[in-house]
């Protein structure tokens, strides 16, 4: 690394000081301005002493100028890896969002402590602001999903770079189901879990059956199948690699005599939707298809029917029901009043329900 010839920090700091003290505004305008010109064009090469020393002067210059010019520096050290990491935490810091946006949606030298700060403590622009960085981290994403508005959480979940976390995805899910546009935008990353894109189209089906058998009271019929038929087309456009996967596993485990009611429990108790929705088809003898239409409905008759047939026992069942609750992000259900229930509820009524559900996936044309 080329080393640079300097003056001493304190002789330049003192200079800077003196120029501050009886100088014009636009002095200080300019000092600013040659001070930034020369780290600019040269700051790959300063070492550390030298960075630490520009830290200090523009640390020393920020407070001296008005909005124009901090926002000018702001935008001429956002894009450099480099810079100087106190002024750019500074930056970052200030309330007005012309200074803090460029550093704060380009800065790659922002530290991701100052970000989540700043996001749990500053209002909507300086959160779209962060929205925008190339990379967002889970923990941030949380914060501005949790904190954001409609412009900010949209901006976030167009954002490639923005990883999301189970808990983010579950928020996101629950509000499309008042925003189309959010819909969209979720139902469109490929990292969306199955789950929540399963229940993410069986939401936005029932949205757009409302709306068209509004538009349209004589075809509510014609517009409720073809609904259904859209919303299967969808589930089969979804099948990742990790579904076929599950789905192999489980046959793998069936056709082995080896698939049982503990199998599936714990697959439920470790969060795992695809190989639990299979393991249950196959113990209850139906389509996973069959099972995963079940599995998503807004009540839990679907998985008591299922468990039902299948031979199961309450803990089992209570383990699929949280299971399902938890990764759908719903309002946990009275599990003894449920245990009632599905003690109550015959073999021969679940099998005849069942059947129902096989006829009308039956009757769907296919896709």
């Amino acid at each position: 690394m080329r080393s640079k010839s300097a003056k001493p920090s304190e002789n330049l700091l003192d200079e800077l000081q003196a120029a501050l003290s009886h100088g014009t505004v636009a002095r200080r305008v300019e000092t600013l301005r040659r001070v930034t010109d020369l780290f600019v064009y040269n700051s790959v090469d300063y070492s550390d002493d030298h960075m630490r020393l520009f830290d200090d002067v523009f640390q020393c210059l920020i407070g001296q100028i008005e909005t124009s010019a901090r926002a000018l520096l702001a935008d001429r050290l956002a894009p450099i890896a480099a810079a100087p990491p106190g002024i750019i935490r500074t930056l970052a810091l200030d309330e007005i969002i012309e200074v803090a946006g460029p550093v704060l949606s380009k800065s790659e030298r922002l530290d991701e402590a100052t970000l989540i700060e700043i996001a749990h403590s500053r209002g909507q622009a300086h959160l779209k602001a962060i929205s925008l960085r190339r990379v967002l981290s889970e923990a941030l994403t949380d914060v501005l999903v949790t904190r954001g508005n409609e412009d900010v959480v949209q901006s976030t979940v167009t954002n490639p770079g923005a990883q999301l976390s189970e808990g983010s995805f579950t928020d996101l899910v629950t509000r499309a189901e008042r925003d189309d546009d959010l819909a969209t935008c979720i139902g469109l990353r490929p990292d969306l879990p199955r789950h929540h894109y399963l229940r993410l189209v069986a939401k936005a089906s029932l949205s757009v059956r409302k709306k068209l058998e509004a538009a349209n009271p004589g075809l509510a019929d014609e517009v409720s199948s073809v609904v259904q038929e859209a919303a299967q087309r969808v589930r089969a456009a979804a099948m990742t690699r990790q579904t076929e996967m599950a789905r192999a596993l489980v046959k793998s485990l069936h056709d082995d005599g080896r698939l049982n009611e503990f199998q599936v429990t714990t697959f439920a108790e470790q969060g795992k939707f695809d190989e639990t929705n299979a393991g249950l088809a196959a113990l209850a003898g139906v389509s996973v298809e069959t099972a995963e239409n079940m599995m998503i409905e807004s009540c839990t008759e679907g998985v008591m029917i299922l468990a039902k047939v299948a031979g199961m026992s309450w803990p089992s069942v209570r383990a699929i029901i949280a299971m399902r609750e938890k990764l759908s992000g719903g309002s946990q259900t009275d599990m003894l009043t449920l245990r009632d229930a599905y003690e109550a509820l015959r073999g021969s009524t679940a099998q005849q329900v069942l059947r129902f559900h096989r006829m009308q996936q039956s009757a769907t044309p296919a896709a």
